[in-house]
């Protein structure tokens, strides 16, 4: 398959549309996931989500008639599930049981750095000096603002080092998954990397069934379904992509935008106020974003 080149014009071209329609859909995967997770183990949530999105990859794979990855590509694969199908999810499922979304809002806030960081690392990406100072301002705008907005917090130290942990395995494995994505195409390559994971998550999943089911409200339900389609399948189609065609440090940079998307939506679904902190912080996420951009 013909290598995906990276589109560096100066444009807010495709891969930036891509991006942000899959930043856009990741946004509600932390506030679903904690709905989720009052009601479902999260070692099974960890597993339900990824065997229903495995199958419907599955299914996209067969009805598409996509040729098999070669075995060169296996180990890429697996990287991409240990990072986005297995660990980002179950780290932070088992977070969030010690940590609120809010309080996990300032780890998200570290991600588009740590994928710069593998993007250099895995993707062979080398970013201009000036585009880490825009990196690292957007990652500390976005870390004060969530940390103001959590007050004293009493997140336990078990939490915060189960979101670090979670950072890290998401960025590897975006990463990865977006170098693969040149060759193989973006939905292409978490349908298989869903599918190499689909046995164990399988088998997860069934030693960790609830134990009732009677007690699992309509919300955690809407989570798992969230989490299943958008989060782990349709999200990853256009976040994928959108790394491969505009580069994984300049578009990992749109995550920045993450935090504040999820709480507009808890605006519009749950009535919450914005404030204009929110609205100060976003200007100065967007203008590192576009300043990471133009020096990447």
């Amino acid at each position: 398959m013909e290598r995906t080149a990276i589109d560096r014009s100066a444009g807010w071209g495709p891969g930036w549309a891509h991006g942000l329609l899959g930043v856009i859909i990741f946004s509600g995967s932390l506030p679903a996931t904690r709905v989720a997770v009052a009601d479902f183990p999260p070692v099974f949530l960890t597993s339900a989500r990824a065997v229903i999105a495995a199958l419907l990859g599955a299914a996209f794979l067969l009805a598409l008639r996509q040729p098999r990855p070669a075995r060169s590509d296996l180990v890429s694969l697996t990287v991409v599930s240990i990072g986005v199908v297995i660990g980002f999810p179950l780290l932070t499922a088992l977070a969030l049981q010690h940590i609120t979304a809010a309080h996990s809002i300032v780890f998200i806030g570290l991600l588009p750095l740590a994928t710069a960081i593998f993007g250099v690392l895995r993707g062979g990406e080398r970013p201009k000096a000036a585009f880490w100072l825009f990196s690292v301002l957007g990652a500390a705008t976005v870390s004060a603002f969530a940390l103001s907005r959590s007050g004293d917090g009493n997140a336990a130290t078990a939490g915060a080092l189960l979101m670090v942990g979670a950072i890290l395995l998401c960025g590897l494995g975006y990463a990865e998954g977006a170098t693969l994505s040149r060759r193989l195409g973006g939905w292409q390559v978490i349908s298989w990397s869903l599918l190499l994971s689909l046995p164990l998550m399988a088998a997860v999943m069934l030693c960790d069934l609830p134990v009732s089911w009677s007690g699992i409200g309509l919300p955690a339900w809407i989570g798992l379904g969230y989490v299943s389609v958008f989060s782990m399948l349709v999200g990853f189609i256009f976040w994928y992509r959108g790394l491969a065609l505009g580069g994984i440090a300049r578009v990992g940079q749109l995550q920045l935008l993450q935090p504040f998307m999820g709480l507009v939506l808890a605006a519009l679904f749950l009535g919450e106020p914005i404030a204009w902190t929110m609205i100060a912080a976003t200007a100065v996420v967007v203008g590192c974003v576009a300043g990471a951009k133009r020096f990447s």
